[in-house]
């Protein structure tokens, strides 16, 4: 039985990759900044942000691994990218016992996307965890759907629901390949027991590319709706996004904005084989994400 330590373990991905991890078989501790229990995982309070605080986590813990999934995908107050991605990674790292497994989740893209401050705090956190000398494995999942997301539950959803027709940025051709929680959580528990996952690096992604009116288009069928979509010249976009950001809650952020129009796509076959994911399709999955069901 391994003690595995998760961070972000209250959040969408951190419950279901508790849940995977449990059954099978590991003794799994819940970090979060409130220390509330998972499921049948207790908690304790890790913020990593504060060096202390993940100190004191890790020596209560002392895991046999620890798994990485604290994100954000919006600047606010003091939880700048930079200090969640790159700092408190740093933070996590430098407690980590020298022989424990270090799992890490970034993102599709880490690095690689112009005025994306999040791509590239998710690269910089990156090399950190390869320069670390822990025996580490990390993930780039794209788009992450299921039951509780953020993107199809609740961004997409607004978008096509908020006004008789529906703004489609650009020409819509940006490719997604969207990956189940399910397989994310797999992907994970599965590296735990696969040697060989040490020092690889894996692209989680779905089974099947969409552009993004298809995602559209799905949204819209999943919701039993039928509005026209209105293409939105990149050119407004432009100008549009810098004036948005001077809303309490803009609709989309520069940094959103950036990535959509790089897309997020990527072949996903080396992790299926290696971990035998079962690759949910989003097609199926998407009437209950939208209904909260």
């Amino acid at each position: 039985m391994t003690t595995v330590l998760v961070t972000g373990a209250s959040g969408f991905v951190g419950r279901a990759v508790v849940a995977e991890l449990l059954g099978r078989g590991h003794r799994v501790t819940a970090g979060s900044r409130h220390g509330e229990a998972v499921g049948a995982a207790q908690g304790v309070r890790l913020d990593v942000t504060d060096p202390g605080s993940v100190l004191r986590a890790v020596g209560e813990v002392s895991p046999d691994a620890v798994v990485h999934l604290v994100g954000i995908i919006a600047e606010q107050g003091d939880q700048t990218f930079s200090r969640v991605h790159v700092e408190g990674t740093r933070h996590l790292l430098a407690a980590t016992p020298r022989g424990a497994r270090f799992l890490h989740m970034s993102a599709l893209g880490a690095g690689e996307i112009a005025g994306s401050r999040y791509s590239v705090t998710k690269g910089e956190a990156e090399a950190l965890v390869r320069a670390s000398g822990l025996n580490w494995t990390i993930f780039r999942p794209s788009l992450i759907f299921g039951q509780g997301d953020d993107f199809f539950g609740r961004v997409l959803k607004e978008l096509v629901s908020a006004a008789p027709v529906v703004p489609q940025i650009g020409d819509g051709t940006f490719p997604f390949r969207p990956v189940s929680v399910e397989d994310v959580a797999q992907a994970f528990a599965g590296a735990l027991d696969r040697p060989e996952a040490s020092g690889e690096t894996y692209t989680l992604t779905g089974p099947q590319e969409f552009t993004f009116r298809e995602l559209l288009d799905l949204e819209l069928a999943a919701l039993g709706r039928k509005k026209p979509v209105l293409p939105v010249p990149l050119s407004l976009m432009n100008l549009a996004v810098p004036l948005m950001q001077m809303l309490p809650n803009p609709p989309i952020t520069r940094d959103q904005y950036a990535m959509l129009k790089a897309g997020n796509s990527a072949p996903g076959e080396e992790a299926r084989a290696a971990f035998g994911l079962p690759m949910h399709r989003l097609q199926d999955r998407l009437p209950e994400i939208v209904q909260g069901r």
